[in-house]
């Protein structure tokens, strides 16, 4: 993640770290007993909290970073390193088996942590810490992502059908693979410039 990060290139990493597509097996599985006329509505509802919870994250995150001491090279190292799991994740082990939740979910676990998740508050808040006088570019990153998250969560059924499990978890690995490029540079950035400190 360099300092010059465009906004098409924000969007993309942000939709890379949100999984929308590894995330719909699991909205699948959490959504089960969910009245199917109440399940799109439902889905909305978890995406625009955890919209709000990003949101709050970008504009507040550095702020919380600041009153904790961690630094720009610790942050990005961390990230780095957070993201490189998660993709390792993605490429060989897939999604979870299953979330098992009774009845209608409630911001656990669609809403957080699967579309707000620790890699995507991470990232967030390194983009918003390393230029903060582009917040409104972050913003709308943000939000571009979010959406395309959205439109894709709320078709799930649909691209459950059309895909199949096998179809799914092949784009799954094949964003994770770009992901550990993401988190390797994230984590080579963090440690240069803690070298250079």
């Amino acid at each position: 993640m360099d300092g010059n990060m465009s906004i098409v290139s924000a969007i993309f990493l942000l939709f890379l770290v949100m999984d929308p597509l590894g995330n719909v097996p699991l909205f699948l599985t959490a959504l089960k007993d969910v009245d199917p006329t109440r399940r799109k509505r439902v889905i909305m509802r978890e995406m625009l909290i955890a919209l709000g919870i990003l949101i709050l994250f970008l504009v507040g995150g550095r702020y919380i970073l600041g009153v904790l001491g961690i630094t720009e090279p610790s942050l990005s190292i961390a990230g780095g390193i957070v993201l490189f799991i998660i993709a390792l994740k993605m490429i060989f082990v897939g999604s979870m088996p299953g979330v098992e939740v009774e009845g209608e979910p409630f911001i656990v676990p669609l809403a957080i942590p699967l579309v707000a998740g620790p890699s995507t508050l991470t990232t967030l808040m390194l983009l918003a810490r390393r230029e903060p006088s582009r917040m409104w570019a972050w913003l709308l990153a943000l939000i571009c992502a979010w959406g395309i998250s959205a439109v894709i969560l709320v078709s799930s059924e649909r691209l459950g059908r059309i895909l199949g499990r096998r179809g799914l978890i092949a784009l799954e690995r094949l964003m994770g693979l770009i992901l550990t490029m993401v988190a390797a540079q994230m984590f080579l950035t963090g440690l240069k410039q803690f070298i250079g400190s």
